[in-house]
């Protein structure tokens, strides 16, 4: 020090300034060396690969006999062909695989030994390495906003519904259209996933003067359609429609692809549910977008004919018909409960009679089939434009309960007072197909866009041929989104029993805030936690029953499984499910006793409502391998019969039996630990009429109008009548 302090300043100076050029250039030699540099163009978790460290599991990792490879994607500087070509040799020298070459974006995709990834780094041809990671596809609004873009892969599978069938009992569908497209090369549509086309408009044009003519037998030629044992798959491939046009009305292409169209190879994405369901067409409403009962009847009869035999697991009623007769004795509700009966899930729209003609809301609207207790009754949901849940609502069309057939049972009168809808989904703006001609010009597109064309004004839409869309409003659109969730469902669970989806459905809905229970049934739809609490159960529930291996209070819980956290989360929100389940037509229950014990209200062959229990019998044609029904009959029940076990929470004191309370009061109450745990199971005996619960009994309904009045809402409840529901229930534009 003595030396230095007696330097001449002038070589102090230098010294000094020579020294701490050294030390703050140190730090920056050392993160500049070679192997710094490498490590940084390593993104992604490559670096701690490249170190040698085991990664969690990643699809773009895979540990072979000849080490550790990892699939990436190196990029170059662009501009320069030389140095792909200079960078293609490098990772060849290396021990890799080249698996594509992207002139334009100067990367190449490899397979490389990962304790190589540092040497590739190091070159000075790269400029970046990236994980080979799995691309999702961006999904719809729709499938965002219910969830199902939210389910997780299941090995090397999705669910999309493959393997299960939907019935569409509509006007048609376009079955060319590439929303209804398999699977196929890479940018290219497969065949189509219609799989069979049934029409019973058709039929009943066939007969002689129009149906008018008295006197002999003109079934002989619907028999073939409607004889299953006659039916073989050999079929399949000779009743696709050949006109130009396979739905000239377009009502029905539109709701096959809600429930399950695959629309992702264009903007905007107008994927469906189930996207890779098979689909069958039942062809019951005209060109003009009418049917009859009878022709309905038929197409409801040929799906239960050969349900067993396609693996036809769900049915979609987007149509009502007017009725005041009670789901008892209604011809459609009778036959959507057989099918019930035979394992179909039905899923029927609630209408779209919410309002009068001067805008007030209006109660007891629900149309046939839509009143039968056994049925999944759907309304719907404005979205609002987003995805996020938070500020959806139950539009002001959606028809609401309860439902007011009647009939008369026991020499007295009899109102069913039925809880409806079960759901809801969404409903308002969707976009899906626009069933068209071969040319895709406006002239040849179907009835409802030729004469609203605004409905084909699709923004980013670009109409080509085949991949044409629109977009429609209504109950009729949101049906076909729960029919897409159940199909999930069994393909999730197949072992499912009607009964069983829909209480699951209910379940894990989340209730809107304002909208009761007569507007919005258990809530919202989920599809996310409906297939997480699917999987959870044992997946031989069904055939176990039809064995009498399970009986009531059996675990229906998986081996190995627990019932999930009764929570989702969808597009970021995090909620808790209503844990509400409508059983007996007018009762909500609720508690974990619903689904770690088998409940009897799961068997298909039951239906019970209030004081009514029905017991069903499906008996099949000997030489069908039980496979095809040949009758299904029901009965009364008059006998004691256990409809649910102990540990079930009874939710109807919860809330006083006021039907109008709000859903999402009802299910705070369900998680506060509220209701009426039940200690013994609950049987219905002769001579013991249960409480009606949430009913709303006659006299309820007599001066319905004014209570409500007096709590500002301007409503008038229809108690002698159902409201006419149109034909094939729709509404359209943005209003709703």
């Amino acid at each position: 020090m003595r030396y230095l302090f007696a330097c001449p300043p002038k070589l102090l100076r230098q010294t000094l300034a020579a020294l701490m050029a050294c030390l703050s250039a140190w730090p920056a030699a050392a993160q500049s060396s070679p192997d710094a540099v490498a490590v940084a163009k390593l993104t992604g978790g490559l670096a701690p690969l490249a170190a040698g460290e085991l990664p969690p599991l990643q699809p773009w990792v895979k540990q072979l006999s000849a080490g550790l490879l990892v699939r990436t994607i190196v990029t170059t500087r662009q501009g320069d062909p030389a140095l792909l070509a200079a960078l293609v040799k490098d990772v060849l020298a290396l021990g890799g695989t080249v698996h594509y070459q992207y002139p334009s974006l100067s990367a190449i995709a490899v397979v490389m030994p990962a304790p190589r990834l540092l040497d590739l780094a190091r070159s000075t041809n790269v400029v970046a390495i990236a994980p080979d990671r799995v691309v999702a596809r961006t999904a719809s609004l729709l499938q965002r906003t219910t969830g199902a873009a939210d389910l997780p892969v299941r090995s090397a599978s999705k669910f999309d519904g493959s393997g299960v069938g939907i019935a569409v009992l509509d006007s048609g569908i376009a079955w060319s259209h590439r929303n209804f497209s398999a699977p196929g090369l890479p940018g290219l549509p497969g065949p189509s996933r219609v799989r069979q086309v049934v029409d019973f408009t058709a039929q009943g044009k066939s007969f002689a003067d129009g149906g008018w003519r008295l006197g002999g037998d003109e079934s002989a030629a619907a028999a073939m359609l409607l004889d299953g044992m006659r039916f073989t798959t050999a079929q399949l491939n000779l009743q696709l429609p050949t006109a130009d046009r396979a739905d000239a009305y377009g009502h029905g292409s539109h709701v096959a692809s809600m429930a399950a169209g695959q629309g992702s190879y264009q903007n905007p994405d107008a994927s469906g549910v189930a996207t890779n369901a098979a689909i069958y067409d039942i062809r019951v409403l005209d060109d003009n977008g009418l049917g009859t009962t009878a022709d309905v009847l038929a197409g409801i009869e040929w799906v239960i004919q050969h349900a067993r035999q396609l693996n036809i697991r769900v049915m979609n009623l987007s149509l009502a018909a007017d009725s005041t007769g009670s789901f008892v004795t209604d011809p459609l509700a009778r036959a959507a409960r057989s099918a019930g009966h035979a394992g179909i899930v039905v899923v029927v729209a609630a209408g779209n009679a919410g309002l009068t003609d001067d805008g007030q809301q209006v109660y007891g609207t629900v149309g046939s089939p839509g009143h039968d207790p056994s049925v999944i009754t759907v309304g719907a949901v404005n979205l609002h434009d987003s995805t996020a849940r938070g500020d959806d609502t139950v539009t002001h069309f959606s028809s609401r309960g309860p439902t007011r057939g009647r009939t008369t049972i026991d020499g007295a009168a009899w109102t069913d007072n039925l809880v409806k809808p079960d759901l809801v989904a969404p409903g308002n703006a969707l976009v899906g197909v626009l069933g068209a001609g071969v040319s895709g010009l406006p002239n040849s597109w179907n009835y409802l866009a030729r004469t609203y064309p605004q409905l084909a004004q699709v923004p980013g839409a670009a109409q080509a041929p085949n991949q044409t869309l629109m977009q429609l409003s209504g109950t009729s659109v949101a049906a076909p989104v729960v029919t897409g969730a159940a199909a999930l469902l069994l393909q999730a669970n197949p072992g499912l029993t009607p009964p069983l989806v829909k209480a699951i459905l209910q379940y894990t809905a989340q209730p809107l805030p304002g909208s009761n229970l007569l507007e919005q049934g258990a809530g919202l739809l989920n599809i996310e936690g409906a297939v997480r609490l699917a999987t959870a159960l044992r997946s031989d529930i069904g055939p176990a029953l039809a064995a009498g291996r399970i009986g009531t209070g059996d675990s229906m819980v998986a081996k190995g499984y627990s019932l999930p956290v009764p929570q989702s989360t969808i597009g970021g929100q995090t909620f808790n499910w209503g844990r509400l389940v409508f059983a007996g037509g007018s009762h909500v229950f609720s508690g974990d006793a619903l689904f770690s014990k088998f409940q009897p209200i799961y068997d298909p062959t039951l239906t019970w409502a209030r004081s009514l229990v029905l017991r069903a019998t499906v008996s099949y044609w000997p030489l069908s391998a039980g496979t095809v029904p040949k009758a299904i009959t029901e009965e009364r029940v008059a006998t004691g019969q256990a409809l649910l076990t102990a540990g079930v929470v009874l939710l109807d004191d919860a809330g006083g039996g006021d039907p109008f309370q709000s859903t999402l009061t009802l299910a705070n109450q369900a998680a506060w630990g509220n209701g009426y745990v039940l200690g013994e199971g609950l049987v219905l005996r002769e001579g013991l009429v249960l409480r009606e619960g949430l009913v709303l009994r006659d006299d309820l309904v007599d001066i319905g109008e004014h209570v409500l009045q007096a709590l500002g809402q301007p409503v008038s409840i229809n108690g002698t009548d159902v409201r006419p529901a149109a034909s094939m229930c729709m509404t359209f534009g943005d209003m709703c």
